[in-house]
């Protein structure tokens, strides 16, 4: 016999989140949200209700603002993540991070491999942990496979600042958060980062910290 759930089912949990007007709020580390893999998505919220769902989860992640959102960051444990990047940065940090615009997309039970040895180390943050930044090395060029909003299969190979977003939204979606892939003795705050570490590469930040890099 099945206890019964206290929880109500996601469809409704997601048009109690839609009734109230704005942005969504967003739960910072330490909910258990965050920590549990989220459900594959099978049309739980039905093709009306996920158009209003990614559209808050859009307004929720410009407002932040942020360049990705994963559904548990709001609350809900569906494997759903928007992103979108405007790569609005100088010419020389954005060379140096290979970040290119990204358009806004929706991701739906995505997953990622390497495409390849290569690693990328950059500072990165994370809205679900407000006011703190640290170098995270991730894989510099990415498989993503999934599905859009509208069911349609993804099979790509993404590289760059993109590769870095679509695995930090990935990641959420299973339970991960960039911290558990970080460099401890890199992390900062965003005052102290800004004012110490906004170089395009984190290589002063390692020798002055004491960490290395890949």
């Amino acid at each position: 016999m099945s206890l019964p759930s206290h929880h109500p089912p996601l469809a409704e949990r997601v048009e109690e989140l839609l009734a109230a007007d704005g942005p969504l709020p967003i739960v910072t580390a330490g909910h258990p949200v965050l920590r549990r893999p989220a459900e594959p998505y099978e049309g739980q919220l039905g093709p009306a209700l996920l158009e209003r769902f990614v559209a808050a989860l859009r307004v929720t992640m410009h407002a932040a603002p942020g360049v990705g959102l994963a559904a548990p960051q709001v609350g809900v444990p569906l494997r759903i993540a928007v992103a979108e990047d405007p790569a609005t940065v100088p010419e020389e940090v954005a060379a140096a991070r290979s970040r290119a615009p990204l358009p806004f997309r929706v991701l739906v039970n995505p997953s990622y491999e390497a495409g390849g040895p290569g690693l990328a180390a950059f500072y990165e943050g994370c809205l679900s942990v407000p006011g703190y930044q640290a170098v995270v090395a991730r894989h510099a060029r990415v498989r993503l496979r999934g599905q859009d909003e509208r069911g349609r299969a993804l099979d790509e190979e993404v590289s760059g600042w993109p590769a870095r977003i679509v695995q930090h939204e990935t990641d959420h979606l299973n339970g991960t958060l960039y911290l558990d892939r970080a460099e401890p003795r890199s992390l900062s705050t965003n005052e102290a980062a800004a004012v110490l570490w906004a170089e395009p590469s984190p290589a002063t930040a390692a020798k002055v910290l004491g960490f290395e890099l890949p």
